[in-house]
């Protein structure tokens, strides 16, 4: 005999896999946050030692430079915003206004919230000398980092169901390695310690996490009308 769950049954499923993924993603943000307000030895040790090995790195080699340069920019707001507004302008044109609305919301409502945590935080940028590369604003979280999640995880999302098995591993494959590129980036071009770009990684796993259970819910409940 087959047993199918309810709706409701299942719905009440997703909602504790949410909570328990989402508790999995705050939890090493909310530590990292501490630890930095706190200014803990070790990581401070962690931070400073990278930002200057991968600095002596950079700048003795001027490909390797270039390479986290163009990283840097695909990771950029002039470039994923773009995207993004194309992506929304071609999901209304289907006939998915919901899925826009979704997508939209992600990605803007992410930008805002890692300007409210760097707004709280007030960590400075690092400073080296002789920088390859220099930034203005706060340095925690890393807003890269954090956009690069959201950024691509939001697309496996929107496009996971029109692809087939081979290209699904594929596009994750890509994804992996142009997020940790990127975050590799903003370290080596002495512009965000390791923490920072940690910190991005995670708020914006959580941040994915909590907009596609609140989307989920907002769907149900436009079906249950």
């Amino acid at each position: 005999m087959r047993f199918s769950a309810s709706p409701g049954a299942r719905f009440g499923l997703r909602s504790v896999l949410t909570v328990v993924a989402l508790a999995i993603a705050t939890v090493p943000f909310g530590l990292l946050s501490f630890l930095v307000l706190s200014r803990w030895t070790p990581l401070l040790a962690m931070d400073i030692g990278a930002r200057d090995d991968l600095h002596r790195y950079t700048v003795t080699h001027p490909a390797f430079a270039t390479a986290m340069k163009t990283l840097s920019t695909i990771g950029s707001v002039r470039v994923y915003l773009p995207v993004f507004v194309l992506v929304v302008v071609w999901l209304l044109y289907r006939h998915r206004p919901r899925t826009a609305v979704f997508a939209a919301v992600t990605v803007t409502g992410s930008a805002v919230l890692n300007a409210f945590v760097k707004a709280i935080v007030q960590r400075a940028r690092p400073t080296v000398a002789d920088p390859v590369a220099t930034a203005t604003g706060l340095s925690f979280p890393s807003g890269h980092a954090q956009a690069a999640v959201v950024t691509y995880t939001t697309l496996l999302l929107l496009f996971w169901s029109a692809m087939r098995a081979g290209w699904r591993r594929v596009a994750v494959t890509v994804a992996a390695l142009v997020v940790l590129g990127i975050g590799l980036s903003r370290v080596a071009l002495s512009v965000h310690y390791v923490s920072d770009v940690l910190a991005g990684y995670v708020l914006g796993a959580a941040w994915v996490v909590a907009a596609t259970a609140l989307f989920d819910a907002w769907r149900q409940e436009l079906r249950s009308r």
